[in-house]
């Protein structure tokens, strides 16, 4: 039988002096903590493929490690790249072109449509407070086509304000992920040595690590991806601009109960208000049947067997990991929900029989 391990002063002084080290180490790498974690998560996502690519050449891991690096940037840096650059330029059409709608006076005769005019009149009456005015819709249309141009310059200026930075950062995040690639056993059975649990808790932690960086780029942002792109095909076929629509949709299929309906609707609505009801009925049709289904069949599919955090929490993961962490917090806030939740799990296991006591006092 093993001995009892006994805490001595001298532990407590490594640990501070242990704690003092990891504080400056994260300070020297503060600055890059997320092309680090960025790597981290892609390792996870991308090792299926490179234990593959690795199994095909057993005795060359340097070289599997660099291939699966330039099939990522090939297979989705690049084309994900080349998307973006025709989405802002696309943006800023669509916003020029609104712009242009409403100084015509096309939202004015819009709202001129008895349909409208009765729904106003109906509201008028029915709910409390003034209601907006069809001039005072007007102004805040304009207000928001303007302020959503000014962003998208702001954003596409700063992009190419920090291209070198962007540059410095993604070759860096490829430099982790070729190590992490190489020795991902390493890496691995180091985490599980140093975390001081049991080790099924270890295997919890990593598990649920790696099924939510899973589910967050499977079950969520390639559901929103096909959703966007079919969403986008018929924007395009009913005249609209497709990419900047359908990433649109993309974004809202992220939003729940609602989703992709913010996008498809109002445009349906529009095409029946101006006359074009044939368009109208297909893209109301699609959205239903088409982009709608997309989320019922394809999302559980591609979740099968990962996390199971509600889809309120997603929706709060996504929204809080956007506001910290920009874009890639699509990524970070479910892998941090979904850890504090194991870290919970593993909590009420280790404090069952406290918790029950306390139940019942």
């Amino acid at each position: 039988m093993p001995a009892k391990f006994t805490i001595e002063s001298r532990h407590y002084l490594l640990i501070l002096a242990l704690l003092l080290a990891l504080y400056g180490s994260y300070l020297l790498v503060a600055p890059y903590l997320g092309a680090i974690v960025l790597a981290f998560v892609l390792s996870l996502l991308c090792y299926p493929v490179h234990h593959w690519i690795g199994s095909k050449m057993p005795t060359k891991p340097n070289l599997a490690a660099t291939l699966s690096c330039l099939l990522l940037v090939l297979v989705i840096l690049v084309p994900a790249s080349l998307v973006f650059a025709a989405l802002v330029q696309q943006g800023l059409l669509v916003t020029k072109q609104i712009y242009l709608w409403l100084g015509q006076g096309g939202a004015e005769q819009l709202l001129q449509h008895p349909y409208l005019q009765q729904l106003q009149a109906l509201a008028a009456d029915k709910l409390p407070g003034d209601l907006l005015t069809p001039r005072q819709i007007i102004e805040r249309l304009s207000e928001f086509a303007a302020g959503f141009s000014k962003e998208l310059l702001n954003l596409s200026t700063k992009m190419l304000g920090d291209l070198t930075g962007l540059l410095f950062s993604f070759v860096l995040m490829l430099f982790v992920l070729y190590f992490l690639l190489r020795d991902h056993d390493k890496v691995v059975a180091a985490i599980q040595h140093y975390i001081p649990l049991s080790r099924s808790q270890k295997d919890a932690l990593l598990s649920e690590a790696k099924l939510v960086a899973r589910s967050a780029v499977l079950g969520s942002v390639l559901t929103a991806i096909a959703q966007g792109l079919a969403g986008g095909i018929a924007m395009a076929i009913v005249g609209f601009p497709g990419l900047f629509w359908g990433t649109m949709m993309a974004f809202a299929s992220f939003i729940p109960a609602v989703g992709t309906a913010l996008i498809w609707l109002p445009a349906s609505l529009y095409l029946f208000f101006t006359g074009d009801w044939g368009w109208g009925l297909f893209l109301a049709g699609w959205g239903v049947l088409v982009v709608g289904s997309i989320d019922n069949v394809l999302r559980p599919i591609l979740m099968q067997g990962s996390s199971n955090m509600s889809t309120l929490l997603i929706f709060l993961a996504l929204l809080g990991g956007i506001q910290l962490f920009g874009l890639i917090g699509v990524i970070y806030g479910p892998i941090i929900f979904a850890l504090t939740l194991v870290l919970l799990r593993l909590y009420t296991i280790e404090f069952k029989d406290f918790l029950a006591q306390q139940d019942k006092s």
